[in-house]
């Protein structure tokens, strides 16, 4: 477990990561993270939770018309 501490920048407030967690996060300067509510309060993701909805809906889709997309791909 990692302790880290709040700073100012400009006018907002940052968190600066260590190197170790950017690792284990994959993810470098410039990456977007997404904050995300979880039941013991809040978790930090390099993955978009609004894409994996949207791929879940896709992948239903294909699923439902997946006799049709067979034959199309003949």
């Amino acid at each position: 477990m990692s302790a880290l501490k709040l700073t100012q920048i400009g006018n907002s407030v940052g968190l600066i990561l260590p190197k170790e967690v950017l690792a284990r996060l994959k993810v470098e300067k410039g990456d977007t993270l997404y904050v995300t509510e979880a039941a013991n309060g809040v978790t930090l993701t390099p993955y978009d939770p609004a894409l994996e909805e949207e791929l879940r809906l896709g992948r239903a889709f294909m699923r439902e018309y997946r006799d049709t997309f067979h034959q199309l791909a003949k």
